[in-house]
């Protein structure tokens, strides 16, 4: 048997011996790997993390993922220990055919930060296809007259394998006329021909059978063989023949289907059956070539039958074949080489291979958010692809060749915008151009930047006194503008102290909805003013907070009855009050001091005498000032021992009241001088009624007060509507009615022993503006017009709340005109 071979070139081989190992390399910047097709899942093809420069323990935090659908098919990658490893079994000849490279492109991604490498994974061929020819067995006619060194085209053998695995060399089985040759293509393809090497006799030997065997390089080689059978015919000693052996043609991408491509024309000068021609695609021709073109047998046309596609294939070869009518038929052979010219129509694609979606609003400017591959099937000007962003948005992209990174160019705020409609248009250079848009919706997600804000800057709540435990004293609101449990609010009231106790103990909020409640019953004798610093805070991280302070202002309830201050007596029977009988009408026979330690209304006190008295008509009582007086002369038929019943009243709703029983005993006027009471306040008749002087002082501050209150009010009426344009927190007043200036205004009396008036204290207590208060001294020996005032003491106003304190200043009122002044 003969066996002929081409050798290959010795760096070949040198390149063969490196594949057996799974060895990395750097191309163009990036990692190469290789691994053997049919290799087992599971089996590594090399250690991603390392090459990268990655640490084993960082790559849970840096995620290293494959990043694209092709690599996740073939290939995964082991957190563990970063190495790459097959994940379903390779068949090279599936995935590339018969190129002469099986490359598959892996990209890799990691965050923290996001980063895109490319690895190229190289499929090396595995000798697991023998050679096969298409046709087993093939009966070959030629004519006896055929000369020396005719040579015969034989169908190549097909080895889905390539490299050294592919089809290597042919032999023939030995025989005394036909000797084998191996021609080689520029693609490297071999294709075998019959050599007449002695001329033929068919009367000699009509038949022939040859054996032809193809082997390829691997190790262990293997064999495909065809059976032919060489038919000796008689004379038709003209062939076919063609103008030229090769023939080019150009044609664009886009021509239609039925275009005539060429007409190709063979010439046999044999007459008859011998000269007419039949014209077939040559037995080297593809499939699918055969499906992209076709040749009319008659005249040899060869038109376009399907389309055309430059980005599948820029070059095909059509093998024609010549044949004549003759006895045997003669055949001639010439080949069609087609260039097909590329035309731009292919629109861009835009793959998006990574992206952080959403996107924290606190990410820095130039920070990779996503990261873009962008291709055009299109060679040439046509295949340059530029990519553009839409201009109103905080995004840009930067490119490196065809990957864009798609990143942060200005800073992000959820609360002004949370979500971004991005466009990405893909451009290419041809004419006319084609662009391709891949629409992108970013979220911004919330990053807690936003402390709370109370809708106030304080608020006043009004209890009144003796209101049970869970009463609602009012409602604080807040405001967050960020989102979730960003803006998912927590009240609570702040650590202080009220009275030695703490504010916990007197006040309860709940820390859901801001509602304040009272946490125990209050007595307004006891405490006027509760000032709770309430918190909110966000349920971020870390969480921000505010403060707001609550004014709460306990309003006095008619929970006390007038006090007798005198007569005292601490025994049921007091002592009689001595009248001499001479006594003229109007005579002050005692006066009755009482208080009340409620407040305002509720303090006011009127005196009346009780019909149950022995002689009503005997006495007149003064409704406000308490003193009993002589209404008529006295005369002896009156009783010498007069009960006299006082009531004293308050001014609450409903009144409370107080009696006190008073025993007079009528005297001689021997008895007068030494019984003589004391006028109430030491006055004389020569003194000005200080009691006069002093309601007409109350009624003058009143007035001043009230207008100072009708001021500030329209001030800040005119402030709300400032405010009202704030975006969070706005100033509110507390409305209250004019009557609780009146209602919160409680005089407090202090008396002597002997009965008499030694202080008074009046604070007005209106509800928008400083209280007044002003306190009255009196001593016993000295002038009855002379009495100290005290300084005017605030309280905790609406704007601002400052808790004051007495601040004592005296002076001695001589004129009863100062008062009002």
């Amino acid at each position: 048997m003969e066996s002929v071979s081409l050798q290959r070139p010795a760096w070949k081989w040198q390149v063969l011996s490196l594949f057996s190992l799974c060895g990395w390399g750097w191309v163009t910047g990036q990692i190469r790997y290789s691994v053997v097709e049919e290799s087992e899942v599971g089996t590594v093809v090399g250690n991603v993390a390392r090459d990268l420069g990655l640490k084993v323990e960082e790559l849970p935090g840096r995620r290293l993922r494959l990043g694209s659908e092709e690599s996740l098919r073939y290939f995964a990658v082991h957190l563990d220990s970063g190495t790459l490893v097959v994940s379903q079994q390779l068949d090279r000849e599936r995935l590339c055919g018969a190129a002469a490279s099986c490359v598959l492109s892996v990209q890799v991604v990691t965050e923290n930060p996001l980063q895109l490498f490319r690895l190229e994974v190289e499929i090396l061929d595995l000798n697991d296809n023998p050679p096969s020819f298409p046709t087993a067995h093939r009966t070959l006619r030629i004519a006896e007259s055929a000369t020396v060194a005719a040579r015969f085209p034989l169908e190549s053998a097909q080895d889905p394998d390539v490299g050294t695995n592919a089809v290597g060399s042919y032999r023939l089985s030995p025989n005394s006329h036909f000797s084998l040759d191996v021609k080689q293509q520029q693609d490297g393809k071999l294709f075998p021909e019959l050599v007449l090497e002695r001329a033929l006799d068919r009367e000699e030997q009509p038949e022939m059978q040859l054996v032809l065997t193809a082997m390829d390089g691997g190790s262990p080689a293997r064999l495909g063989t065809a059976q032919i059978t060489v038919l000796v015919l008689d004379v038709n000693d003209n062939a076919p023949t063609f103008g030229r052996a090769t023939y080019k043609v150009q044609i664009p991408e886009n021509t239609r289907v039925g275009a005539l491509l060429l007409r190709l024309n063979a010439s046999d000068p044999d007459e008859g059956p011998n000269g007419e021609m039949q014209y077939s695609f040559g037995v080297h021709t593809s499939d699918s070539v055969r499906k992209l073109f076709t040749l009319d047998p008659h005249n040899g046309e060869v038109r376009v039958s399907g389309a055309l596609d430059f980005e599948e294939s820029p070059f095909y070869e059509i093998y024609v074949r010549a044949h004549d009518g003759g006895v045997p038929e003669m055949e001639g052979h010439c080949v069609l080489q087609v260039e097909v010219q590329d035309v731009n129509d292919n629109p861009p694609e835009v793959l998006l291979t990574s992206l952080l979606n959403p996107v924290p609003e606190d990410t820095p400017p130039e920070t990779v958010v996503g990261l873009l591959n962008v291709r055009d099937r299109d060679s040439g000007v046509n295949g340059d692809v530029s990519l553009k962003i839409s201009p109103d948005v905080p995004f840009t992209v930067r490119s490196l060749q065809n990957h864009f990174s798609l990143v942060t160019q200005k800073s992000l705020d959820r609360e002004t915008t949370s979500q971004y409609v991005v466009e990405l248009i893909a451009q290419d250079g041809g004419s006319p151009t084609l662009t391709t848009t891949l629409t992108l919706l970013l979220n911004v997600s919330d990053v807690n930047d936003n402390p709370p804000c109370f809708l106030q800057p304080s608020y006043d709540a009004f209890l009144p006194e003796n209101s049970p435990p869970g009463t609602l004293l009012c409602t604080v609101s807040a405001l967050d503008p960020d989102d979730g449990d960003n803006s998912r609010l927590v009240y609570s009231i702040e650590s202080g102290q009220v009275q030695g106790a703490p504010t916990s103990s007197f006040v309860h909020i709940n820390p859901e909805n801001g509602n304040l409640y009272a946490q125990r019953t209050f007595d307004f004798e006891m405490l006027q003013v509760l000032p709770v610093s309430v918190a909110v805070r966000d349920s971020g991280s870390p969480p921000l907070h505010a403060n707001v302070t609550v004014y709460i202002f306990l309003l006095d309830q008619n929970d006390h009855p007038p006090t007798i201050l005198h007569p005292a007596s601490d025994s049921d029977i007091l002592a009689p009050q001595r009248v001499p009988l001479s006594a003229p009408p109007g005579y002050l026979v005692t006066k009755v001091t009482a208080v009340d330690e409620d407040a305002g209304y509720n303090a006011w006190l009127s005196y009346r005498l009780l019909p149950q008295s022995t002689d009503p008509s005997l006495f007149h009582m003064s409704l406000y000032t308490g003193e009993v007086r002589t209404a008529r002369a006295l005369q002896d038929t009156d009783m010498g021992t007069q009960q006299l019943i006082v009531q004293v009243t308050d001014n609450g709703d409903p009144p409370l009241s107080t009696t006190v029983t008073i025993t007079v005993a009528l005297e001689e006027a021997a008895l007068e001088e030494s019984y003589k009471p004391r006028d109430f306040l030491a006055g004389t008749k020569e003194k000005p009624d200080l009691t006069l002087y002093l309601i007409i002082a109350l009624a003058a501050v009143s007035t001043v007060a009230l207008a100072t209150v009708t001021l500030l009010a329209a001030r800040c009426l005119r402030r709300r509507g400032r405010a009202a344009t704030s975006p969070c927190c706005c100033c509110w007043l507390s409305e209250s009615p004019s009557r609780d200036f009146f209602k919160h205004s409680s005089p407090k009396l202090q008396l002597s022993s002997d009965g008499t008036l030694k202080y008074m204290e009046v604070t007005l207590r209106p509800t928008d503006s400083q209280s007044q208060c002003y306190s009255t001294c009196f001593s016993p020996g000295s002038d009855p017009s002379d009495f100290t005032f005290l300084r005017p003491c605030p309280r905790p106003a609406t704007l601002p709340r400052e808790t004051g304190a007495f601040l004592p200043a005296t002076g001695t009122l001589r004129d009863p005109g100062q008062v009002s002044a």
